[in-house]
């Protein structure tokens, strides 16, 4: 969630790691469909193959959507209320004050034509109905494509059934599994019609098939069939009519279960509790135990694990293999064994433990050098931190270890635009706890923290008084201290001379017990107040202190943070090139974390200075940027206090939009609100005009209406010739020349010389 310079891209769809089989059918279907429809459903039983159909039809679509493909996938959420945030998250969408996370979204689709793929949407169907049908009505531009086992019945739906595979089809699929697991494998005149008997008892389901294909690692083709075939004999009573494709699933995966080793079955049942993917450190820790079902030690649990892995239970993904999961069928079937072993309990127990320690050693070493990798591992576990919050919340006397663990999160919560979500577990648990305690102060704490966060002032000063007196109620001074800070704060901005006093009495509290989060946190803060108050030397003296207390700590959130505030605070000041320094440094250490409030308003501060040089086509895209991302904070930018900060931004479009002209101005501002964290980051760093690898802003005609020739002397206009040199160079008139470049001003719309350079690195000729 957040700034997303770690996430995809729109348009760039997982890749596909085996090969895809037939569907020619089905894709052609689809297709189709978005030329009737805006909401096209594929349907059909599990593991019948609708998730790798959709992923491909939705590649093949990508030239009608030009603000990309983007992939939802919700398999592993288990709470209709969290589907507006995780899609939200998607789209990298910052916390908006006083805005419902669905409606930011519908906000920021609105003007965009993009298609958004819903993966897995029948344990959450009628929250999927609801979220489909609002995007249909509130954004023209938006398709949706969804997979389910059934429909979702909304109207104007397109429902596309997903078939088993047909016989040929099935063979081939299973003839280049099996290739896969014994080289060489291939259908012959011997082994045809086993081949054939085999597809045709899995019914043509391709995970059956899969399954299927792995067991010839130890067992030949001909024992395969002999076996399956007495299976299914035994499930039937010989009556093969009466199996269902349901049936022939379950039967496959319960095949692959009995040739299992007790362990390896044992193990599934275990990792069946993670809602998400995991590491092999959380299966040691989740899968090993004594309870029913039988005892396996923690040492022993790799060598199970990768006899999962072997038999296809268990799938291997990440850049690096370094994670795991299992299908939603496959976790079903090993959740009802655990279930019916009379061991989920405990399991369940361990579970929740973990993801409370993973919690715990987020803060406490959120000072040092692993909070950036602590924050990438939070993104990859949202899953199971949500599955361990609703275990803690409807186990009994679990609810103060829950609220603990959900404000702990507060940190994550904020740099990865997911505040909503963070408030919600965090008053789910208060609600499940009325006395005061520590949890609840720290839990009241958190919240008031949100409501800064997203510049509602007034819903802060009443949760930090409720926090503060729930604190000393409960014997927590330390957040009793950081109460006070915030609420000396809030009251000097309320116009009360006495609450800087306050605030600064607090400060230098927290300096005589060094408290580490406190200080990292109060100079950035405090440096703000004094910048509202009028105080620029003050508030950059404090910077200074914050800065020296927090270089070399390996800590990013809180650095990050007050580099942000120092370089916006020299540019209000006039010293804009002396802004840029921090503002970079700063936007690096948003980059490690994917902070999406410090990221934006960096670029904010950076296009000023940008600017002030004169470079406008760059101003224009980091505005774009910058401005994109802050309007979703609803005007919860921490400095959106500072009186000059609107004058600032408003006297830099200005400025840029008379020097680009409007159409150009509104072209790459365009650009650079259609950048992901991870581009933004990358042109910054660059120091270029343009980013690269972002397609360049269209004219009238468009850059792809420019001839060859028309792209071959825009290109070389880029390089800086004149249109005599480039007569030279292409061996044309200059009269001809001259009429290139007139044509091209015209098909781009564009004024200048210097604008067509500004496009033609990033035209370049066609092949």
């Amino acid at each position: 969630m957040g700034f997303g310079f770690g996430q995809r891209r729109g348009g760039q769809l997982p890749a596909d790691v085996t090969t895809f089989v037939g569907r020619a059918d089905e894709l052609a279907q689809v297709r189709g469909a978005f030329g009737q429809a805006r909401l096209v459903t594929l349907v059909g039983p599990g593991g019948v193959g609708k998730s790798r159909t959709a992923l491909r039809a939705a590649a093949g679509l990508g030239e009608r959507f030009p603000d990309g493909v983007w992939l939802v996938e919700l398999s592993a959420l288990r709470d209709p209320e969290l589907i507006p945030a995780t899609l939200a998250a998607v789209f990298e969408l910052p916390e908006q004050a006083g805005m419902e996370p669905l409606d930011a979204v519908v906000a920021h689709l609105q003007g965009r034509r993009l298609l958004i793929v819903l993966d897995t949407c029948e344990h959450l169907v009628d929250a999927c109905a609801m979220l489909a049908d609002i995007l249909l009505r509130e954004a023209a531009g938006v398709s949706v494509l969804a997979t389910s086992r059934q429909p979702l019945d909304v109207p104007g739906e397109h429902c596309c059934p997903v078939a088993p595979l047909p016989p040929d089809d099935a063979v081939e699929l299973f003839v280049q599994r099996a290739a896969a697991v014994v080289p060489g494998f291939a259908v012959d005149a011997g082994n045809r019609e086993q081949v054939r008997a085999l597809a045709a008892r899995l019914d043509g389901i391709p995970l059956a098939l899969e399954l299927a294909a792995v067991r010839l690692r130890a067992v030949p083709l001909e024992q395969l069939v002999a076996r399956l075939n007495h299976r299914f004999e035994v499930l039937t009573g010989g009556r093969r009519t009466a199996l269902t494709r349901h049936q022939t699933l379950r039967t496959a995966i319960g095949w692959s279960h009995e040739l299992c080793t007790p362990e390896e079955r044992l193990l599934w049942a275990r990792l069946s509790v993670f809602a998400g993917s995991f590491e092999l450190t959380a299966a040691e820790r989740v899968g090993a135990g004594p309870e029913a079902g039988g005892e396996l030690p923690a040492g022993a649990v790799l060598e199970q694990l990768i006899g999962l892995v072997d038999k296809s239970v268990v799938q291997r993904i990440g850049e690096n293999g370094s994670r795991y999961r299992l299908l939603d069928t496959i976790r079903e079937y090993g959740a009802e064994w655990l279930a019916e072993a009379d061991a989920e309990a405990p399991v369940r127990e361990r579970h929740f433990t973990y993801y409370r320690d993973l919690g715990q050693r987020f803060w406490d070493t959120f000072l040092g050098p692993e909070q950036p990798g602590m924050h990438r591992m939070l993104r990859a576990e949202m899953p199971d931190l949500r599955a361990a919050l609703e275990y803690a919340y409807a186990t009994e006397g679990g609810a103060a270890e829950g609220l603990w663990l959900a404000a702990q999160l507060g940190p994550f919560w904020r740099a990865s635009g997911a505040l909503s979500e963070g408030r919600y577990w965090i008053e789910k648990g208060l609600a499940l706890l009325p006395e005061d305690g520590e949890e609840q102060s720290w839990g009241q704490f958190m919240t008031g923290l949100f409501s800064v966060w997203t510049g509602d002032l007034p819903t802060a000063l009443e949760q930090f008084q409720v926090a503060s007196g729930v604190a000393r109620r409960a014997g927590n001074t330390r957040v009793a201290l950081f109460c006070d800070a915030y609420l000396g704060g809030l009251t000097a901005l309320c116009g009360e001379p006495e609450g800087l006093v306050a605030m600064e009495e607090a400060r230098q509290r927290l300096l005589e017990t060094d408290d580490g989060l406190g200080i990292g946190v109060i100079h950035y803060e405090g440096a703000l107040l004094r910048a509202v108050l009028g105080d620029q030397e003050g508030a950059l003296e404090l910077c200074g202190q914050g800065l020296a207390y927090l270089e070399g700590a390996g800590e990013r959130q809180l650095y990050g943070s007050t580099l942000m505030v120092q370089g916006l605070i020299l540019g209000l000041a006039g010293r804009r090139e002396e802004s840029v320094g921090p503002l970079c440094r700063a936007l690096e250490a948003a980059g490690e974390i994917d902070e999406v409030l410090v990221a934006a308003l960096c670029c904010l501060g950076l296009a000023w200075a940008a600017a002030h040089e004169g470079r406008h086509v760059r101003a224009a895209w980091l505005l774009g940027y910058a401005e994109n991302a802050r309007q979703h904070l609803g005007g919860g930018d921490p400095v959106g206090m500072l009186p000059s900060l609107f004058d600032e931004q408003e006297s830099a479009v200005k400025t840029v939009r008379a020097a680009l002209g409007g159409t150009q101005y509104e072209r790459w501002h365009g650009v650079g609100a259609r950048l992901s964290g991870r581009q933004i980051l990358a042109a910054v760093r660059s120091g270029a005009e343009t980013p690269a690898a972002v397609p360049a802003p269209r004219g009238a005609g468009g850059a792809d209406a420019l001839t060859r020739r028309e792209r071959e002397v825009a290109a070389l206009v880029a390089e800086g010739l004149s249109n005599r040199a480039i007569a030279e160079r292409l061996v044309i008139s200059k009269r001809t020349a001259d009429a290139h470049v007139e044509h091209i001003l015209a098909k781009l719309g564009v004024a200048s010389r210097t604008e067509i350079s500004a496009v033609a690195g990033v035209c370049g000729p066609r092949p």
